[in-house]
Order: C-alpha cells, then sequence, then structure tokens
C-alpha cells in the first residue's frame, strides 16, 4: 500500500516543544523524507546516487517530497524536468517493480481517483476514442518513422529466430497472418490499423482485401500512402460504429484503448463483423493481476485513458462470444522492441530536436524504458489470442509458433 501524504507529514515533521523556524523544519522533513525512500529503495539493491548503472542521481532534493505527495506522476515529472537521472531506467525499473516497489510509489490518492474514474466513467466512450489520436498517435509521423522500423508496425515484435527489429516485425506480422489462416481473396478487418503495417504486408504478401480502423489522422494518412495501390481501405472510425462482414479479423496493440467498461461491446462488435467460420487474432498487452484504473504518468503523457488487461479479463469478455483457441505470451519481446525503438531514437534526435524540445526528449526516453523494465519484471505481458465464435462446429484449430 503506498504512504499517504498525511502520515508522511506525521513522520517527518518532528513533533518537539520548541518550534524551530521554517527553514529547520525544511530541512529536517527532506532528511527524513530522503533517507524513507533510500530505505525503500534498497529493498531493490538501488542506492540513491550510487554508483551502480541503475542507480537514479539526484539533482534536486525536492524530488523526495515530490514523490511522496505525487506518487508515479511526481516521478516522472521530476524526470522530466531534470531533477533526477539514470543511465539505466529500464534496470532501475526492473529491480523496483521485481520488489514490489510499484505498490509504495504509486500514489495512492492519485491512483485511487483513476481506480474510481474508470469504475464511474467510461473513460473510453465514443466521444472519447479519438482522444489518445491526437494526443499520442499525432505527435509526428516523423518521429514515428525515426523510432520505428520500415513496417511502421507500434507493437511488440517477434524474436524467436530475428536479429534485428525489422525481421522481429516481419516475423510478428507473419505469424498474424498465419495464425488467420490467411488465403487469398479474403477480407479481413483490422480494428486498430496504425500505420498500415499489417494491412501492407497481408495484401501484397497474401493477397488478402483489407479494411484498417484508426483513430488517428495522422496514421491514416501515413497508411494511405503505403498502401495506395493496394487493396486496403483505411477508415478513420470507431470500431463501434463500423458495418460489414468479413472473413477474418485482427487486432494489434488497441485493446489497450478499449477499457474494461467496453470489452463486451468490443467482443460483441467483433462477433457482429465477423463471418461464421472465421477467425480472430487478437494481440494485446495484458497484466499479470486484474485492476481498474491505470498507471498515472502513462494516462497524463503518454496514453489517454488506456487500461491494461489481464488475461481473466480477456478471457471473460470474450465468453459470451467466442472460443479461446490458443494463447501465445512472448512478453519478453516487448523489452527487446522497446530498447530498440529506444536505441532509434537516440541516434535520430540529433535530426528531430528541431522538432521537439528537451523535456519531450527525456519524457519519450523515460516512457520506453520504463515500459521495457515493465516487461522485464514480468508484471507487463504480450499475449496473441486465438478466437473462433462459439457454438460453431470447426474443425480443429492448430496455432503456428
Amino acid at each position: 500500500m503506498a504512504v499517504t501524504t498525511d502520515r508522511m507529514n506525521r513522520e517527518f515533521i518532528p513533533n518537539t516543544p520548541s518550534t524551530p523556524n521554517h527553514r529547520e523544519l525544511v530541512v529536517d522533513s527532506t532528511r527524513k523524507a530522503e533517507h524513507w525512500l533510500a530505505t525503500q529503495l534498497g529493498k531493490a539493491d538501488i542506492t540513491l546516487n550510487g554508483p551502480n548503472p541503475w542507480d537514479p542521481q539526484i539533482h534536486n532534493r525536492q524530488l523526495f517530497h515530490r514523490i511522496l505527495s505525487e506518487g508515479s506522476i511526481g516521478i516522472g515529472e521530476s524526470y522530466m524536468d531534470g531533477w533526477w537521472d539514470c543511465e539505466h531506467i529500464d534496470e532501475l525499473i526492473t529491480r523496483a517493480m521485481s520488489a514490489r516497489l510499484d505498490d509504495t510509489f504509486t500514489g495512492r490518492w492519485t491512483f485511487i481517483k483513476h481506480w474510481l474514474t474508470a469504475r464511474i466513467m467510461n473513460r473510453q466512450s465514443v466521444k472519447r476514442a479519438f482522444q489518445v489520436g491526437e494526443q499520442h498517435y499525432d505527435a509526428g509521423n516523423d518521429l514515428y518513422t525515426a523510432m520505428l522500423d520500415p513496417t511502421m508496425a507500434y507493437s511488440c515484435g517477434y524474436w524467436q529466430n530475428a536479429d534485428t527489429l525489422h525481421h522481429a516485425q516481419l516475423a510478428k506480422l507473419n505469424l498474424v497472418c498465419q495464425k488467420l489462416q490467411l488465403e487469398p481473396h479474403e477480407s479481413v478487418l483490422e480494428i486498430g490499423c496504425g500505420w498500415g503495417s499489417f494491412a501492407e504486408l497481408a495484401a501484397s504478401r497474401y493477397g488478402a482485401k483489407v479494411t484498417g480502423l484508426t483513430v488517428s489522422k495522422e496514421q491514416k494518412r501515413l497508411a494511405d500512402e503505403r498502401c495506395s495501390n493496394l487493396p486496403v481501405n483505411i477508415l478513420l472510425q470507431d470500431y463501434r460504429s463500423h458495418e460489414g462482414t468479413y472473413d477474418k479479423l485482427v487486432s494489434i496493440g488497441m485493446f489497450e484503448h478499449v477499457g474494461q467498461k467496453n470489452y463486451d461491446t468490443y467482443m460483441q462488435s467483433a462477433h457482429r463483423l465477423m463471418k461464421n467460420d472465421g477467425i480472430f487474432v487478437l494481440h494485446t498487452i495484458g497484466k499479470d493481476q486484474s485492476d481498474l484504473g491505470t498507471d498515472p504518468w502513462i494516462d497524463k503523457y503518454i496514453f489517454r485513458n488506456g487500461a491494461i488487461p489481464s488475461l481473466k479479463q480477456i478471457s471473460a469478455a470474450c465468453e459470451p462470444y467466442f472460443v479461446v483457441e490458443d494463447v501465445h505470451n512472448f512478453g519478453q519481446d516487448y523489452d527487446r522492441t522497446l530498447m530498440a525503438w529506444h536505441d532509434n531514437v537516440e541516434q535520430a534526435w540529433p535530426d528531430l530536436c528541431d522538432n521537439y524540445d528537451n523535456r519531450f526528449y527525456r519524457m519519450w526516453s523515460y516512457y520506453l524504458k520504463c515500459c521495457a523494465g515493465s516487461f522485464r519484471s514480468r508484471s507487463l505481458q504480450l499475449y496473441q489470442v486465438v478466437l473462433r465464435k462459439r457454438l460453431t462446429p470447426m474443425q480443429r484449430y492448430k496455432s503456428p509458433r
């Protein structure tokens, strides 16, 4: 359980008969906050200003109170503001999460606010569906072109037999097509098509006719360019508004934006849009535990209104509509994918810095490395789930690897 601000005030401001001046109170309170933070980090073999590459180097001692009062938002924003640095943030996060320090540093009241919001409000309603496109995916195609491989796939690569990011992304896209048992001229609906990586490969290599849905204007623009000579139709549309019937369905890295209140609507829509003998491949990040809400810093700066499902939540949402034919977890591959993206941004930064300021650079670096650390600790997973309609007799399904 995270430590509350009231509790920290009681612990860190001494109750003495004399009344020290304000400066003495602040100094003493800061010293005690630093000691508390150092003690917590020590459980994960992390040392403030230590010699290891995962040890944080502190530049502003106000950081300690900021973390205690603001939780994950305070940690992330203080890094963006240059209050601390760390050579290997990814390893810092891995160690912290493996030691369950995320329960301590989440920021109790901020997390409760997000939990209540997720329970009371539909943060992924149709009216709000385009917010993540405007905030994140429209950040700039120059950034994503530099960060991603030539496929422009913005999801986990499949590194089983790959030695480069490009090979890993091609392997992932081909794996999805194989799991779909994709045949020439089949119609495919892609819910959340990104910049057209799957649509381009499925149409050019497998001869499929692909309809892609996105909530990002920038994604649609680039996907249209990439697929201009292929049987691909990219629509700026929410999945709930779409009509039609398709041989196969696929969704790669979009279910994380659906939200618990919409899981049933999502699965019902997929069921409605797919033919009875169809196959649906769902590729999504997953949590190791079921809960509501999301990390406050990620919600504020990266994925607005996002919600990472657990395998239990995915299974429960599928139950009225689909049989789960296969579950494939290769979450460790996302660690390697994210670090490859980070390396690409680092190399391209001299050409990008005219369009993005240093605070954005620190935000983006922090985002990629924190996510890599979360997958490395196994707190996050990557699931590919193969679904077929329930109560529909079919031949045995054999999933490729």
